[in-house]
């Protein structure tokens, strides 16, 4: 399910029939239907795939469009998580951090993080109160003790060679000489690392094509809805054609993240399980808040008990985020009084810089897919999972499986305990763990400075080693396939975004299973998270876009305008029509 589906008309204009969706046609049947392509059900997919298991995965928007677009960025042990007494999930999250930072090395790498202290002692008498009650009553700032006290737990988990360094702790001076555009009221500062982020949906794309690579027996199709469920199996319907088919399956998968519910109730199954919370972030394009930061995220727990993170990342700032109630019948928009929480929080943390609206590049929010809380308080909700049974009776020997929360860091462990339940009730063995196994561009990539230079130089022949370099960062070592496919052919850049070739953007709409014009923009690359999206690049994009999928001009300019109408209502990016012609 997706937070931010796209309308189209009933039927695809280019006459084509996507070619993954005509496979699923001629054979509508597995031993598997996973509903969801957000991160938990495409490592799921993966994992299955792995085992050899007829799996078929199905997202009603792109994939990795919902939730999982929407995150932090962040991989991370979840410190927080110490004061609700999930240690198991503490324990889980660290070394799958740490596992991570090994298997996809391209994505995900240590981040540096500063905690900004203005007390010693507060929240020492509160914090048992919520650890037992997980209600809270007047927030409380959290104190150095306390910190100290969490981050010294926190780091006896990641005792597994050393994948990132442990915490220091530094008194005012230190904190400001460090970093001088800090709060000068401080009292401490706690430094500690988890790990960054700075692609998710790239990484979840790597996830996918790693199921898909392991043969015909994995498929997987997005803007294809799963709309009913009974004897002849999922009944799914193709958002570009508006035409429905059923796909026989003995165990079905629900993964739809916070539209759990919302996707059981379109199954003819009713639930309960979910009660997701809202979490927002805006990006700043802002050079000094940018330097301000020296290149760590800066985390601060405000006095009203709620978390604001200041990210460096591409170049930009992103800041966030909130943690309110949220009605999944209506989409998760970052609203005008979030974004003044934000910089009131910025303003604490760092009084002498100025921000407003003008430098917000983009605006994004997702719903964290949490269990039903009724009256615990949000910050202190689960973040663990769980899987729900329930026997299809209208087909007998089929099981309808839920599954209930999940987070970006546990994806892998995840999938494969969720994995074992599903190879349980197919009465299969597991044949091999993902446990250790690379994913997509983390195959094989340079870790060290003198590999990476021998991988630039072995690539950089034909588009020489500064671009080399850039598409090592970009894709991992899958750019080897880019370059292949661009060697002995003139690849020019972009007329609008000197980042991109025209070659680069043709090979991402064939092999990335790009539908929409904003799967390009939002998913395939950063363009529009970064800010660099102009009316004549969209303009661009979308004439590329048309002539590598057959789009005939209506159909071309319905993507231009339902991508301005998309950026505008829902991220604060717009794009003039008036503006769109050069």
């Amino acid at each position: 399910m997706s937070a931010n589906p796209t309308t189209t008309s009933r039927h695809d204009r280019s006459g084509r029939l996507r070619p993954e969706v005509a496979a699923l046609r001629a054979r509508p049947a597995a031993d598997v239907v996973i509903i969801g392509g957000g991160i938990n059900g495409l490592a799921t997919f993966r994992d299955l795939a792995l085992q050899g298991v007829d799996v078929v995965l199905v997202e009603q928007a792109d994939f990795v469009s919902g939730a999982s677009s929407a995150s932090s960025h962040m991989i991370h042990g979840g410190i927080r998580y110490l004061e609700n007494g999930e240690f198991r999930l503490v324990q889980e999250s660290v070394q799958e951090r740490n596992a991570l930072i090994r298997i996809a090395p391209h994505y995900v790498k240590p981040l540096e993080t500063t905690v900004p202290i203005f007390s010693t002692f507060s929240g020492i008498l509160s914090a048992p109160l919520r650890f037992l009650t997980h209600r809270q009553g007047r927030p409380t700032e959290r104190g150095a003790v306390l910190i100290k006290s969490g981050l010294t737990i926190y780091d006896a988990f990641s005792r597994d060679g050393g994948s990132v360094p442990r915490h220091r702790f530094h008194g005012r001076r230190r904190s400001l000489a460090d970093l001088p555009a800090l709060n000068p009221d401080l009292k401490y500062t706690a430094t500690y690392y988890d790990a960054s982020m700075h692609d998710p949906e790239r990484l979840a794309l790597d996830v996918l094509f790693d199921g898909l690579a392991a043969g015909s027996h994995a498929r997987a199709v997005n803007h294809v809805a799963a709309v009913g469920l009974g004897a002849d199996g999922v009944r799914v319907r193709d958002g570009l054609t508006g035409e429905d088919f059923a796909i026989a399956a003995d165990v079905v998968v629900n993964a739809s993240g916070p539209w759990t519910d919302l996707t059981n109730a379109g199954l003819g199954r009713p639930t309960t399980y979910m009660g997701g919370t809202k979490g927002s972030h805006i990006v700043l394009d802002h050079p000094e808040l940018l330097a301000a930061t020296g290149g760590r995220e800066i985390f601060f727990e405000h006095e009203d008990g709620r978390i604001v993170l200041i990210y460096p990342l591409k170049g930009r700032v992103m800041v966030g985020t909130t943690d309110l109630e949220h009605d999944m019948r209506e989409p998760a928009v970052c609203t005008d009084e979030e974004v003044d929480y934000f910089f009131e929080l910025i303003a604490h943390v760092f009084p002498g810089i100025v921000v407003d609206r003008s430098q917000i590049v983009y605006r994004f929010s997702g719903v964290r897919p949490l269990p039903r809380h009724d009256d615990t308080q949000p910050g202190f909700v689960s973040r663990d999972y769980r899987i729900e049974r329930a026997e299809v009776a209208e087909r007998p020997g089929t099981m309808l499986l839920s599954l209930v929360g999940g987070k970006w860091t546990t994806f892998r462990a995840l999938a494969e305990h969720l994995s074992d339940e599903v190879l349980g009730l197919l009465g299969r063995e597991r044949l091999r763990s993902t446990a250790g196994l690379a994913i997509g561009g983390g195959a094989g990539f340079p870790t060290s400075d003198d590999a990476r230079r021998v991988w630039v130089v072995s690539h950089a022949d034909e588009v020489g080693r500064e671009r080399a370099e850039v598409l090592l960062d970009r894709y991992g070592t899958r750019a080897a396939a880019l370059l292949d496919e661009v060697d002995g052919v003139e690849d020019a850049a972009l007329r609008h975004h000197a980042g991109y070739t025209r070659g680069e953007i043709g090979w991402l709409v064939r092999t990335e299973r790009v539908a929409h014009l904003l799967d390009l923009v939002q998913r395939r690359t950063s363009i529009a998270f970064t800010g660099t999206l102009t009316a004549p690049l969209l303009e661009e994009l979308a004439d590329l876009v048309a002539a590598e999928l057959g789009w005939d001009a209506e159909r071309r300019d319905a993507e231009v305008r339902e991508a301005r109408r998309v950026l505008a209502e829902r991220h604060g990016v717009a794009i003039a029509e008036s503006s769109l012609v050069e």
